[in-house]
């Protein structure tokens, strides 16, 4: 079934079902069973009678989980009836979005083949009925043997994907009672009320839960269209982290995600190897340019000479010197993905990582480390090369390729789990996505085995992944101190505590910023403080509260012991070293916290050490530098709750979300790394983005190639534009840029440019040009399309406020309604800008030439009545009744310059553009209708498509 916008709909309706069907039923569980409302109120436990011993276990659990999220909640202390509300409409989300995604996991896995029937016919299913055969009526009726056998089925997929079929997570308490379970069933499996309204059958669905792009597609329509619209008219910017999450969930097409890994990981390995991969024919959009040189170790490139007058033809053929890229270990190539939602760039990634880890087998079997290798590779090399190799074996690299390989056979079965556990990084703001994003890559994982013809019992175990929820550390904190005080001995007490305190308190924007949030700089200082006062054994208790010290040391005796070597005071260690110490320890003082308070019953305290491990695995995957950052960013408005701290952190780039994701994204990158990213296309010409092009692109990294796909690209009404950055491109080096505004067939067309200039033909929308040519321009915008000619023209002594007619803004009533009214409502002989009701310019539809004035403002007293509203003014009131050309000024059509006739007044939205003596304003309309005009004012704006459905773009005065 090919996902088209058909099968979009149908998954999109299945999943808004089984939505309404797990909240509605989690609502009444909560109220009926376990006296907890949606307000937030909380009956008293002891009082619920009715509940069986299980249950009230359940009761107290989800008592808990509402205390520390509650304890966790920004508006803690102020609004604690609405932040009990919340945390208990939180608790149904995730209690139904995990169900949902633990049933959709087990309904891909058996149309896979992975599991036998277990879900598809429900009650009747082979799997179940197996079980049932076995249990008999010890387990209860079928509903409770069947809710039995999945919750075995969970348990043996929870060793590998606990974060989605852990059955004491926090997220998973709930579980829907027979009613719902069947109705839930009937959806997934095309018997329920989608099926009904669609007119599709069982086999139909089938189909759906072949895709890979399912699960993908589940994670994007989770939230309802009506309520991201409801947040948008209720804030312009998102209130919390779920806001954000909700508003930025667009699905990043194939082909997309194709380019932009192609031409990073796939653009890095290729240099690696100086072109000699499979990977060249493998990755479809790979750009090779047709003149391509590899530069050896310590090479450099020949001095150019001034190429001005070449055209496009002649720069595309030209050579381009490729710097020496040393082979690396492939276990040392990471890619990362900051907004990662459901792990769509690492999916593909998985597929050229394959091919990336066989030819580094067949490199290091064929006995010839190619010249300048890095010395990873010498090392995966010797790791390689014994027939058993113990994995203590001391390398920098974590020898855990596998203890006893001794073929390329042996070595491929464990590349899947070295891609996840190694390669493949995610962070995202939702905790759907660590689900969603952890199935995704297993089930990715999978399918390679079952190529490979591997049994279940002979795929390797994948221990652990790197997909991260960026959330706040637990709000708990007492828990905090007493996690101190039962797990360090006195003397360690101190620092601890502090650097605790400081990590939990910078990690508390963590929700809103994500990946944005600096966190490896922010607690660097503190790091380093702990550090240099260890070595010098010179703790100070006056740093902390001292009666807080002093409680502690009185309460030594609940010490616990711990296995783990205390902080050694080297003079040599390194902040890293003392770093990597401190996480050591407080990983095992968290594990055995956990531990120890689970056996106590405290089940908010285990919540309180899983929260905070979490945390720090937040703060592992930030500490790294990736060879590949890959990413579809949120764009448009931050939330106020990080305001303060994006701007102090982001002064060149906190205009829009995308572009702090860029400069986050370059400073993630390593000093040879490429980032990939498809965002909003502004950045190309926008005034606003000017120190973004200069300071960021043009000092942290410039671009390599770059597609301008314009609109119809992601289910958003945006502009886009995909571009690679690489960090060690020069300034002047020439990029390679494909415009494809004019059409909606963007993958063909992509590929079909590419594969031409590969060749060596240039496609009519490929265009080569570097940064350095842009510097002419105004703002220094990116006219990459624009011939030299053209970019002189562009100058400020050119500007038609200079050389034609002075541009101004007029009239804002602020209520229209009031002082406006339509032409023909007013009797002729009180129109006039002497007298009542004057003719008013307001923009209007599209249309070149000329636009009837179809509007009246009214005007007693030259405007007297509208100058007195609150909040209206008046602008250049002594302009009124000459004649010029006006506009409409936000539109989502092209630029649409028409005659304003003598006698009229002029609004803010209809600016006029009045000539200058000697200028007739005839020739002022042509020159604006012209296609240079159009051209250049494209370039100004960053505008792309002229297409119905385009984004918006406002010609504003100046």
């Amino acid at each position: 079934m090919a996902f088209d916008h058909k099968t979009r709909n149908l998954l999109q309706n299945l999943v808004s079902e089984c939505r309404r069907l797990l909240d509605a039923e989690f609502t009444m569980q909560l109220q009926e069973l376990f006296g907890i409302q949606p307000t937030g109120a909380i009956a008293d436990l002891a009082r619920l009678t009715h509940l069986t011993d299980e249950q009230r276990e359940v009761g107290r659990l989800l008592r808990e989980r509402i205390a520390h999220l509650q304890a966790g909640h920004p508006n803690t202390g102020t609004k604690s009836a609405t932040t009990a509300a919340e945390s208990v409409q939180r608790v149904i989300r995730e209690q139904a979005f995990t169900v949902l995604n633990r049933l959709a996991a087990l309904r891909l896995s058996e149309e896979r083949g992975l599991l036998i029937e277990c879900v598809r016919q429900g009650f009747n299913s082979e799997g179940f009925q197996l079980f049932r055969q076995s249990a008999g009526n010890a387990l209860g009726n079928t509903y409770e043997t069947y809710m039995t056998y999945l919750e075995r089925l969970f348990d043996e997929l929870a060793s590998e994907l606990g974060m989605l079929f852990d059955r004491f997570s926090p997220m998973g308490l709930l579980f829907p009672r027979q009613d719902a379970l069947q109705a839930i069933l009937a959806e997934l499996n095309g018997a329920g009320a989608t099926a009904a309204r669609e007119k599709l059958g069982p086999d139909d669905f089938a189909r759906l839960w072949q895709a890979d792009e399912t699960i993908g597609w589940i994670y994007q329509y989770w939230n309802d269209p009506a309520e991201r619209r409801k947040m948008r008219d209720e804030s312009a910017a998102p209130r919390n982290s779920r806001e954000l999450a909700v508003r930025n969930q667009f699905f990043t097409p194939r082909y997309v995600v194709e380019f932009l890994t192609d031409n990073t990981l796939g653009r890095i390995w290729y240099e690696m190897t100086g072109g000699e991969t499979r990977l060249k024919e493998q990755c479809r959009y790979l750009v090779r340019r047709p003149n391509e040189i590899f530069l050896k170790e310590g090479e450099t490139a020949p001095e150019q000479p001034k190429q001005d007058n070449l055209s496009q033809e002649e720069l595309l053929k030209q050579p381009v010197y490729i710097p020496h890229r040393p082979l690396k270990d492939p276990r040392t190539i990471l890619m990362l993905d900051p907004a990662c939602g459901s792990m769509h760039f690492g999916l593909y990634a998985f597929d050229l990582f394959e091919v990336i880890y066989e030819e580094a087998w067949d490199l290091a079997k064929s006995g010839e480390i190619p010249p300048g290798a890095d010395e990873s590779f010498s090392e995966f090399c010797d790791l390689i090369s014994e027939a058993s190799l113990p994995t203590s074996s001391g390398k920098s690299i974590h020898s855990s390729i596998h203890p006893t390989i001794r073929s390329k056979e042996e070595f491929l079965r464990q590349v899947p789990r070295l891609t996840i556990e190694y390669n493949l990084h995610g962070i995202d703001i939702d905790p759907r996505c660590a689900q969603i994003a952890g199935l995704s890559l297993w089930l990715r994982a999978q399918k390679s085995w079952q190529r490979l013809n591997l049994k279940h019992a002979e795929r390797p175990t994948i221990k652990r992944s790197n997909i991260v929820c960026a959330e706040p550390m637990p709000g708990e904190k007492e828990l905090m101190k007493e996690f101190v005080e039962r797990e360090f001995p006195i003397e360690e007490r101190p620092i601890f505590l502090r650097l605790l305190q400081t990590i939990f308190d910078k990690m508390q924007l963590a929700g809103e910023a994500g990946s944005l949030l600096k966190i490896e700089e922010e607690i660097k200082t503190a790091i380093e403080g702990a550090r240099q006062q260890w070595q010098a054994g010179r703790e100070r208790p006056e740093f902390f509260d001292p009666a807080q010290i002093a409680k502690l040391d009185n309460r030594g005796g609940a010490q616990q012991e711990l296995s783990a070597a205390p902080l050694l005071p080297s003079s040599k260690i390194t902040t890293e070293q003392f770093w990597e110490q401190l996480e050591q320890r407080i990983y095992a003082a968290l594990r055995h916290y956990a531990e120890h308070v689970e056996n106590g019953g405290s089940f908010q305290r285990r919540l309180f050490a899983e929260d905070t491990a979490r945390g720090f695995a937040f703060i592992d995957i930030c500490r790294k530098h990736y060879d590949v950052v890959g990413m579809n960013p949120p764009f448009g408005e931050r939330p106020e709750t990080c305001e303060n701290y994006l701007q102090r952190n982001y002064a060149e780039t906190v205009g829009d979300f995308f572009s702090m994701f860029y400069e986050r994204a370059l400073l993630l990158a390593g000093s040879r790394g490429k980032v990939g990213a498809i965002t909003n296309r502004t950045w190309l010409g926008l005034p606003t983005f000017e120190a973004f092009r200069k300071n960021v692109f043009g000092k942290l990294g410039c671009i390599e190639v770059a597609a301008d796909l314009g609109s119809f690209v992601l289910d958003a009404q945006v502009e886009t534009a995909a571009a690679i950055i690489d960090r060690n491109l020069r300034i002047d080096g020439r990029a390679l840029w494909v415009r494809l505004l004019k059409t909606k067939s963007k993958e063909a067309a992509l590929l079909q440019a590419l594969t031409s200039a590969n060749l060596g033909h240039r496609h009519e929308t490929v265009f080569v040009a570097s940064q350095q040519d842009f510097a002419a321009l105004p703002t220094s915008a990116y006219g990459y399309w624009m011939s030299k000619r053209l970019i002189a023209l562009y100058g400020p002594e050119n500007s038609i406020g200079v050389r034609a007619a002075e541009v101004k803004q007029g009239t804002a009533t602020a209520d229209d309604f009031r002082f406006l009214r339509l032409a023909w409502e007013i009797p002729v002989v009180t129109i006039g800008l002497t007298s009542d009701w004057a003719p008013f310019a307001k923009g209007g539809e599209y249309s070149r030439f000329f636009d009837d004035i179809h509007l009246m403002i009214c005007w007693k007293g030259n405007g007297r009545e509208v100058d007195a509203f609150p909040g209206a003014y008046i602008r250049n009131s002594s302009f009124y009744g000459l004649p010029g050309i006006t506009w409409p000024r936000r539109t989502t059509s092209p630029f649409g310059p028409r005659a304003f006739p003598a006698g009229c007044a002029f609004g803010d939205k209809g600016p006029v553009a009045f000539p200058k003596t000697g200028v007739s304003p005839y020739v002022l309309l042509a020159v604006l209708l012209s296609c240079p005009a159009r051209l250049i004012l494209s370039v100004r704006l960053g505008a792309g498509d002229d297409a119905p459905g385009s984004a918006s773009r406002s010609y504003e005065v100046g």
